[in-house]
């Protein structure tokens, strides 16, 4: 029993509790992979959720980068989509050191031969040429084969009477092709001054980012130019123009908002918005919708 003294002896303040050892730890109750923060406003966001909401943050709008063949699901109606082309594949015309494992690599990161997917599809009905970049391949760049399928899909077009729908998102030209690459700059623009003497309707989709030899041949080029919010949208980047002349522009110069503010651009149009954007565009270029069988 303790005596009348121990009730007033001081008493630690803490105590000390020993880590359970690793083995003794609790499972986690949540997987990993189910949750991703925002690039933009830092919200923690449930991955599910923002894949039924075509990647696009619900919180702030920003845009991610999605692959050809999410696009494609985005916008062309169920099973109507129908590839071609798809044996095209890039070789190494100039003998570029290590090109040939960086297209394996490539080609294995994305599942794709190359940087754009090419073929027939409906949306809403109406029937169109689609062509969709993927800058997971190379960062989008546009090498022999990637000029050759644009250029293919072009002249579908043109075969077909259909609208032509490009989306577009690419570094640029592909500097391991040297000037084969820089070529299909001209070709696709020629293939598109054909396509526009038919009346064929063309329209341009700019995604995140969108820039250089790309930008300045078919994706600059469209009947109807739409881009996606906040999307980088230039010839020459930032970090490009402040190395060579020395000049630092204001904020935002290189994205979608400024660039329709001055006339370069038609539409922003937020991805979910797209395809019902695109439908209406259609219909009012007289594009006949396709009854189903």
């Amino acid at each position: 029993m303790p005596s009348f003294s121990d009730l007033f002896r001081a008493k630690p303040r803490y105590i000390t509790v020993k880590p359970p050892r690793p083995e003794e730890k609790k499972p986690r109750d949540i997987p990993d992979g189910l949750w991703l923060k925002c690039e933009n406003c830092e919200a923690l966001l449930y991955k599910k959720e923002i894949e039924r909401n075509l990647r696009v943050c619900p919180n702030c709008g920003f845009h991610y980068k999605v692959s050809a063949r999410e696009r494609i699901e985005q916008l062309a109606d169920p099973d109507s989509f129908r590839e071609f082309a798809a044996d095209l594949a890039s070789g190494n015309p100039i003998d570029f050191p290590n090109y040939q494992e960086k297209l394996a690599a490539a080609q294995e990161k994305t599942g794709l031969r190359e940087g754009v997917v090419t073929g027939e599809a409906r949306m809403d009905g109406y029937p169109l040429i689609l062509a969709a970049m993927d800058f997971g391949f190379i960062g989008g760049s546009m090498g022999s084969v990637v000029g050759e399928k644009v250029t293919l899909a072009i002249e579908r077009a043109a075969e077909v009477r259909r609208p032509l729908v490009i989306v577009a998102t690419s570094g640029g030209a592909r500097m391991q092709e040297g000037i084969l690459s820089l070529m299909q700059m001209a070709k696709t623009a020629a293939a598109l001054g054909k396509l526009a003497g038919q009346r064929v309707p063309y329209f341009a989709v700019l995604a995140n980012p969108c820039t250089a030899g790309v930008m300045a041949s078919f994706a600059s080029l469209g009947d109807v130019i739409i881009a996606e919010p906040g999307a980088v949208v230039a010839f020459a980047g930032p970090r490009v123009i402040a190395q060579t002349v020395r000049e630092k522009l204001p904020p935002g110069a290189h994205r979608s908002e400024f660039m329709l503010e001055h006339g370069f651009v038609d539409l922003i149009v937020d991805r979910r918005e797209l395809r019902r954007t695109l439908t209406q565009l259609f219909a009012l270029h007289g594009v006949t919708r396709e009854v189903s069988q």
